[in-house]
């Protein structure tokens, strides 16, 4: 079967979150998918078919990481919205059926994508003690990101204190279920993007996530609440790196860029 590679949230190879994705008529054994995100092993592999027409859905769709499976992506649901709209699978909007509910992916004029995903609830949390020392910075406060996303997001005091982060991974692993999502409002005012992150999530098998779509579902509340802005860009600031275009609709967080498919292939196994 064929098997590609897509970096996502990016408008050039070798940037962005690169994810595998599949095509496939259903879904396999479990056991088989996650050796197979196993074998990619980028951030996640996205598994995807075809569902009846008349239903709320067109296409199921699952994550695995290289350690287990997630209830939501956002870099891997743009690389298989990708992946269907650039090889004719599918024409138009995609609705997917994940664990996550109905996600859509619209193809817009530009070329790029524009994710529709459950806004994060923001809860206001007291500072875990020994989060500054696992993170090696001090945080202004921190904020549980609910069920779906599994993070602690933590408000750092400048970009340049984001930037420099060299944390102590497997510390991290202690505070949440998936990780530390790590965020300061942008230096230069007139900068391309609003806000910076750095994402980190040593319980899933990632150490530091290049580009990650579904936080930015709790990173686009909490900075439209204090940028007064629906609609941002936020700059994830990884070795690869990306942007990430949010606008706030209440309940539902839209996420929009691009992606370029650098490897396609044939899976033997």
């Amino acid at each position: 079967m064929r098997i590609r590679i897509v970096d996502a949230f990016t408008d050039r190879p070798f940037a962005g979150n690169p994810a595998g994705v599949l095509l496939l008529d259903a879904f396999p054994d479990d056991a088989w998918m996650q050796d197979v995100a196993r074998e990619v092993n980028h951030a996640e592999t996205a598994f995807t078919h075809r569902l009846p027409e008349g239903g709320e859905a067109d296409w199921a769709l699952r994550w695995f990481t290289p350690v287990t499976e997630v209830t939501m992506c956002g870099h891997a649901t743009l690389a298989t919205a990708h992946v269907l709209a650039t090889t004719g699978a599918h024409e138009g909007p995609v609705r997917f059926d994940t664990l996550s509910g109905v996600l859509t992916a619209t193809p817009q004029p530009d070329g790029s994508l524009t994710l529709d995903f459950p806004t994060a609830p923001l809860l206001p949390v007291e500072v875990p003690e020994g989060v500054a020392e696992a993170l090696g910075a001090e945080p202004l406060g921190a904020f549980d990101t609910g069920p779906n996303i599994g993070d602690l997001l933590i408000e750092l005091a400048d970009e340049k204190t984001v930037r420099g982060l060299t944390p102590d991974h497997r510390a991290l692993g202690r505070y949440s279920a998936r990780g530390i999502i790590a965020t300061a409002r942008a230096a230069d005012p007139v900068a391309e993007y609003d806000y910076i992150s750095r994402c980190f999530f040593p319980n899933v098998g990632i150490d530091e996530d290049p580009v990650t779509g579904s936080a930015h579902t709790a990173l686009a509340p909490f900075w439209s609440d204090r940028l007064g802005s629906p609609a941002l860009t936020g700059l994830q600031a990884s070795a690869r790196s990306g942007l990430v275009r949010t606008t706030l609709q209440g309940d539902r967080t839209l996420l929009s860029g691009r992606a370029v498919t650098v490897i396609d292939g044939e899976l033997l196994a």
